[in-house]
């Protein structure tokens, strides 16, 4: 497995907690040198508990029996974020009305779900979900469809699915090593890199500990708040910024939750198309 790959299965926390979407703000404790030390200073979780909450919901908005899930808990309307459906709009508008996404750690399909009522008047869409083995098997078993596919092994979802829009929704922060992973990412033949609810502030890249509410469970995780010049700035050579914006989650620090749509700089839309 190369480097990619192994950086792709080593996200810590479970998937509920990239999917918070609560209207309660994070909670962060300390600042770490490495991060053993702050894995350390976290308690634990049971990834199968949290697997069947989120089937259970997910099950929900798939046969129209709830429009919308949040951390397993059912809502009767969906909650858009516009700058990212205009995102993927825009990236399938240059594609031909074709749209091929690889949603890294997408849960069972939410942010699929989420946007799915815009995504039924594109032509010809292929979602491709890169979870952990037990969320990519559960999806594969009962949310696959000609649409919407699991992987567990980025490598292969690129190769097999060719992708042109690179999702990264509310998981950079919770991997060991960001920094690595995004410049390897960065190499492969994205036409587009969407990035989505990531914590940024004014100081260098600080490691802390995310506390989960307790409304939620019981549980803490290592955690990534970036500096959002030295971060922008590793786009800086194969990519050029379309868009930033701000997002509504919210902290207990001086903390920013923001996104941004990147285009590759040689892309040609003809050729691609």
């Amino acid at each position: 497995m190369n480097p990619l790959g192994r950086l792709a299965r080593a996200w810590a926390p479970p998937v509920l907690t990239r999917l918070w979407r609560s209207c309660l703000p994070r909670e962060y404790a300390g600042s770490y040198a490495t991060w053993d030390e702050a894995k350390r200073c976290c308690t634990g979780y049971e990834a199968p508990a949290i697997l069947d909450q989120v089937r259970w919901a997910t099950l929900k908005v798939k046969r129209g029996e709830a429009a919308f899930e949040r951390d397993s808990v059912l809502f009767d309307r969906v909650q858009y974020s516009w700058p990212v459906l205009a995102a993927l709009l825009k990236a399938a508008l240059e594609g031909g009305g074709k749209l091929s996404v690889l949603d890294f750690g997408g849960s069972l399909g939410s942010h699929y779900f989420q946007c799915r009522e815009f995504l039924n008047d594109v032509k010809d869409v292929r979602w491709s979900v890169v979870e952990q083995p037990a969320f990519a098997r559960c999806g594969r078993e009962e949310f696959q469809d000609d649409r919407l596919v699991f992987y567990d092994d980025f490598d292969l979802c690129a190769r097999t699915e060719r992708p042109r829009v690179l999702s990264l929704s509310g998981v950079l922060q919770y991997l060991e090593m960001p920094g690595a992973f995004l410049a390897d990412a960065l190499q492969r033949p994205f036409d587009w890199v969407l990035v989505d609810r990531t914590p940024f502030w004014n100081g260098p890249d600080r490691l802390t500990v995310q506390k989960v509410p307790p409304a939620i469970y019981q549980a803490s995780y290592p955690c990534w708040i970036f500096n959002a010049e030295s971060f922008f700035r590793r786009f800086r050579d194969g990519y050029r910024l379309v868009a930033e914006f701000e997002e509504t989650d919210r902290a207990d620090a001086p903390i920013v939750f923001k996104g941004a749509l990147f285009r590759r700089k040689d892309l040609n839309v003809e050729a691609r198309s």
